[in-house]
């Protein structure tokens, strides 16, 4: 089958070759991939400003069928339609595992970073990281069950959103637009950020329901803001973008004891104004991957219709144009791009 491969560490060093498809182990079920969507780490992966473990085989963003089950199986049927975790080992003992938050296990490894990912036809995946796709849900839209479930566990686990909270979502990529519908369907008010350079972004925004859009090249954010919270500053920051700029705004811009979240990677190391998280006791959150529970609460949500996939979806292009894809996804042209595998005989 033919895949995209990481062939060694070092900016570029990505191809799309011809390898073995995946066996399918005792405890596992081998998934023909129908979409996989193009991620920010892949373009880290690109760049080589995220770690892999070449020749590996990338990306995690997938829906598909399954087409062969283990052994020991009990859950899923051939035909079964499904996602799954990209986290796919960790120790199962340490204090993270025991504690549900086992996707920042220290010893975890992740397929398309460690373990081959869905780029390809096949991937194989442990019956215990796999989920049913609610019967409402397509195929591509389910291609975006992961970053649905991280911006679900951003604003539900980690920030813990509440009803009549302002909301300050900075960057309306995927991630960004997620985050925000997520926080919506917790009771938040939500203003979006972006740039000019996110205008068509900004449409999809207006159409999920988003009440406030904000270019920050041409309004003035800090009066808006000012206005929506009686001067008070926002309650929660949702930092998407991975823009110094806009950390440096969203600091700005919190309430005395807020929350600040960070979701987006930088692939480098930015200055933050320590002094004023003191001063003004801000809390700041990281937020890396999902847990169980969200994965369970997004896909409900979407099921419910309280989260919007379809939308978010502006291109799905052949495996063999990756780098079309990934060209459109760094120039921010549209918003999800999702990648077919190559199905020859």
């Amino acid at each position: 089958m033919k895949a995209l491969v990481k062939t060694a560490r070092g900016p570029g060093n990505l191809q799309v070759l011809d390898v073995s498809e995946p066996v399918c182990g005792e405890d596992e079920l081998k998934i023909e991939v129908a979409y996989c969507g193009v991620c920010g780490t892949d373009i880290h992966i690109l760049k080589d400003e995220f770690p892999t473990h070449p020749p590996v085989i990338i990306g995690h963003e997938f829906s598909g069928t399954v087409v062969e089950i283990g052994s020991k199986v009990t859950k899923f049927r051939v035909g079964d339609r499904v996602v799954a975790e990209n986290v796919c080992s960790t120790c199962g003992d340490c204090y993270l595992c025991r504690t549900g938050h086992y996707a920042i296990c220290i010893q975890r490894g992740a397929q398309g970073l460690d373990l081959d990912g869905a780029f390809a036809r096949y991937i194989v995946c442990k019956e215990q990281n796999v989920y049913s796709i609610p019967s409402e849900v397509s195929l591509q839209e389910a291609a975006l069950a992961e970053p649905l479930v991280c911006a679900t566990h951003a604003v539900i686990d980690q920030t813990k959103v509440r009803a009549g909270d302002v909301v300050l979502v900075t960057g309306p990529g995927a991630m960004g637009l997620l985050a925000a519908q997520a926080a919506m369907a917790e009771g938040g008010l939500v203003i979006l950020t972006g740039t000019t350079a996110d205008r068509e972004r900004f449409e999809v925004a207006r159409k999920l329901g988003i009440p406030h859009t904000v270019n920050v090249e041409r309004e003035d954010l800090p009066r808006i803001v000012g206005d929506l919270t009686e001067g008070r500053g926002v309650d929660v920051v949702i930092e998407c973008s991975g823009s110094e700029r806009a950390v440096t705004s969203g600091v700005s811009l919190i309430k005395k004891r807020g929350t600040f979240t960070q979701v987006g990677l930088f692939g480098k190391k930015v200055p933050v104004d320590l002094d004023t998280i003191v001063t003004r006791e801000i809390r700041i959150v990281g937020s890396m991957s999902h847990t169980w529970n969200a994965w369970k609460r997004g896909l409900s949500l979407v099921a419910q219709g309280k989260i919007r996939l379809a939308p978010l979806i502006t291109a799905v292009y052949p495996l063999t144009e990756w780098e079309r894809a990934f060209k459109e996804f760094e120039d921010r042209k549209g918003i999800k791009i999702l990648l077919e595998p190559v199905r020859e005989g």
